[in-house]
């Protein structure tokens, strides 16, 4: 109920996001899998179960969108190729983290296997993380919300009303 009534709140991020930098990340949001489907929820990154989140932000910080979760066993690629995050930021500049490599995104750079990182590779890199850091600030402000920064211990097919109505929440905090 509270995500239908604060829908009014939460901007189309093709709208919100015009002549702006997107700066694109993910988060793991934990959960205690009750039904079984651990393989499908399990991230072996973080060594947990949970579902995925994909945030959007600007430079300054602030969240431009959260589209739907993933279950946490995909990859931050196919969370970006699932939501509406594509299309919406089409046209313009995005920077994302390593996992978003393939995208079409400003990300930074690998050190391949065996070899030392060239030193314009760290300055580059250093470049890209100092702007990232307004993205992680968000994930940081979105997780402020206890159901989301503890572990989610509600039915698993629910959670995703609870992500719409948290974010939801948040743009209403922020007065969007």
């Amino acid at each position: 109920m509270v995500e239908k009534v604060l829908a009014v709140h939460v901007p189309d991020p093709a709208e919100v996001s015009a002549g702006r930098v997107v700066l694109v990340d993910g988060t793991l949001v934990t959960t205690r899998d009750w039904s079984g489907e651990g393989s499908s929820m399990f991230s072996g990154r973080h060594r947990d179960t949970g579902f995925g989140l994909q945030i959007a932000a600007t430079l300054s910080g602030d969240l431009l969108a959260v589209p739907a979760p993933v279950p946490g066993s995909h990859h931050d690629m196919y969370a970006w190729r699932q939501s509406r995050f594509p299309q919406a930021f089409a046209d313009r500049e995005d920077i994302g983290g390593l996992g978003c490599l393939g995208s079409g995104m400003i990300t930074g750079r690998r050190k391949l296997p065996g070899q030392q990182r060239p030193a314009t590779d760290k300055v580059c890199n250093q470049s890209i993380n100092t702007l990232r850091a307004a993205v992680e600030r968000a994930v940081a402000h979105l997780k402020d919300w206890k159901i989301l920064a503890t572990c989610y211990r509600g039915p698993l097919r629910t959670f995703p009303l609870v992500a719409k109505a948290v974010t939801a929440l948040a743009f209403y905090k922020k007065g969007w």
